[in-house]
């Protein structure tokens, strides 16, 4: 495999999970906005609506290879942010294990922020 073709799996891998949870959400608004009331955050349905759409389009964005770097910055701060949030409870394994998984994913998009998408994407067509 080439370099390229392991940056196109990589935005496969990284990107799934924020579209197919992004579209989700959309089925549960109501849900959503309770979840995120119960850490702390606005109970109200706009930041529900708001994470819906940006994890759609942002795990879209980097599936195409679109705006790629943007986009990977944005998701890492998305999944830094989340994890302190919504998962930084020590004494709760699951949770823990999701803290450190949210950690991971903002390594792997920190690293396609510095490395870009590759040829095989909208970016490199477009440059």
């Amino acid at each position: 495999m080439t370099n390229n073709q392991v940056l196109l799996a990589a935005r496969i891998l990284l990107s799934v999970m924020f579209i197919m949870a992004g579209l989700g959400k959309f089925g549960d608004i109501a849900g959503n906005a309770a979840y995120i009331g119960s850490a702390g955050l606005p109970a109200g349905t706009l930041l529900a609506w708001l994470a819906a759409i940006f994890e759609t389009l942002a795990g879209i964005a980097i599936l195409i290879g679109f705006q790629t770097r943007i986009a990977a910055l944005l998701l890492a701060l998305f999944c830094a942010f989340t994890a302190f949030v919504f998962h930084f409870q020590p004494s709760d394994m699951m949770q823990f294990t999701m803290f450190l998984k949210n950690l991971t994913i903002a390594g792997g998009f920190l690293a396609l922020w510095v490395n870009g998408p590759g040829t095989i994407s909208v970016d490199a067509r477009r440059a």
